[in-house]
């Protein structure tokens, strides 16, 4: 990661491919898994949510992420290590004010059971519920107001999960090869496979939340407003960002008083975001 002039956002650069992806919802494509970037070239970028959710986390709106490969390095399977990592290498306040995304009126998509929506708020805050078919699991419901504290203690290091009997549909769809105990949260039955187990209770629905603070970041900064997911993932958020942005009066830009990660509005105006 490098610092980044003003008014740059996230930008991932494949020295490899000699390519640059802007971080946002429209360079996007489908993906079930993760969230992928690509330049509509043939170039990607995969697997980028922990790796966003940390700079959100971190209230860091410029920065170029060098890579010498198609996916970000899925470390431990959460946000922590990159996290350590910023905080090591320190960050600076710059001469512009934050740009946000107010959400001014309920905006949904849905997907079977699966729903994901933005509601008008003060600041940011999200709820997440997940149910799952698995006695360990079953149905976990968190809701949360991060400051850099909170993500830092109650988000960052939720890992991502996954259940054994899935593992060879998945082998066979050519996924989850770099998957191991080191990087994802094994679930067999009602036992977790990992040494030490779990890191939090509902460590599974923490993770949850921390992809949709990635995912959410790529709407160009932060969301001011409320975030309420119900058994969705990543697919789904994209098709919220993407229905948010259709709608020119669903929401407008605005500037965040301080660079406070991942604050609230005090200095809203009405100029509208662009129709996608």
């Amino acid at each position: 990661m490098r610092p980044a002039a003003p008014d740059s956002g996230i930008v991932f650069r494949r020295l490899d491919a000699g390519a640059e992806i802007r971080a946002g919802w429209e360079n996007t494509i489908e993906s079930s898994l993760s969230t992928v970037l690509s330049n509509g070239e043939g170039i990607r970028v995969s697997t980028i949510e922990h790796l966003m959710a940390a700079l959100a986390g971190s209230g860091i709106d410029n920065a170029i992420v060098e890579l010498d490969g198609p996916e970000v390095p899925i470390m431990d399977g959460s946000a922590a290590p990159f996290l350590h990592l910023i905080e090591r290498a320190g960050t600076l306040a710059q001469d512009e004010p934050r740009r946000a995304v107010k959400i001014l009126k309920p905006v949904a998509v849905s997907d079977g059971e699966a729903t994901a929506a933005l509601l008008p708020d003060h600041g940011f805050s999200l709820s997440f519920e997940i149910d799952f078919a698995n006695p360990l699991i079953n149905r976990q419901d968190m809701a949360v107001t991060p400051d850099l504290d909170t993500f830092k203690t109650e988000l960052a290091p939720a890992r991502t999960f996954g259940l054994l009997d899935d593992l060879p549909r998945l082998q066979a769809a050519g996924l989850g090869r770099g998957g191991s105990l080191d990087n994802v949260v094994v679930v067999s039955g009602s036992r977790v496979l990992n040494h030490g187990g779990l890191r939090y209770a509902d460590e599974f629905v923490r993770h949850k939340l921390l992809d949709a603070i990635g995912d959410l970041y790529l709407a160009g900064g932060p969301i001011v407003g409320h975030f309420r997911g119900m058994r969705s993932g990543h697919a789904l958020t994209r098709r919220l960002l993407a229905a948010l942005f259709a709608d020119r009066d669903s929401c407008c830009a605005t500037t965040l008083a301080e660079p406070a990660p991942l604050g609230v509005v005090v200095k809203p105006d009405t100029r509208r975001i662009a129709r996608a």
